[in-house]
């Protein structure tokens, strides 16, 4: 049951990889921009505040990725479970004040990561 987790965990840190990218690199191209639902002009005002959180994105990954390569296993609990928990607060709040959407495609993997993880 743990590698299903730690797969769960291992595919929401490629996530916010990928929100990492979309977010501080193709912003104002027409990947970011389908995306995002944004207008270019829209995007170009915002890019800057766009790459500032595709960094927090990448933080959040990057303790994933701690959590899965930490060599002690309590420790490497504790780690994916507060990261998966900052993840699961991220998706909820941007749900509540930005799109419905980032609840099933941020919070949801997340929670059911979290719940295997908190099972195995």
């Amino acid at each position: 049951m743990i590698w299903i987790a730690n797969l769960l965990v291992a595919l929401v840190a490629a996530l916010h990889l990928y929100f990492l990218v979309l977010e501080m690199f193709l912003w104002t191209k027409p990947l970011g921009l389908k995306t995002f639902r944004n207008s270019p002009e829209k995007a170009v005002d915002s890019a800057v505040l766009a790459a500032n959180q595709g960094l927090y994105n990448g933080f959040l990954a990057a303790g994933l990725i701690w959590g899965l390569v930490q060599s002690v296993p309590a420790f490497a609990f504790e780690i994916k479970v507060f990261f998966l928990l900052c993840v699961i607060v991220a998706g909820v709040y941007g749900a509540a004040t930005v799109s419905r959407r980032i609840l099933f495609v941020q919070a949801a993997p997340a929670a059911i990561a979290l719940i295997l993880l908190l099972l195995a």
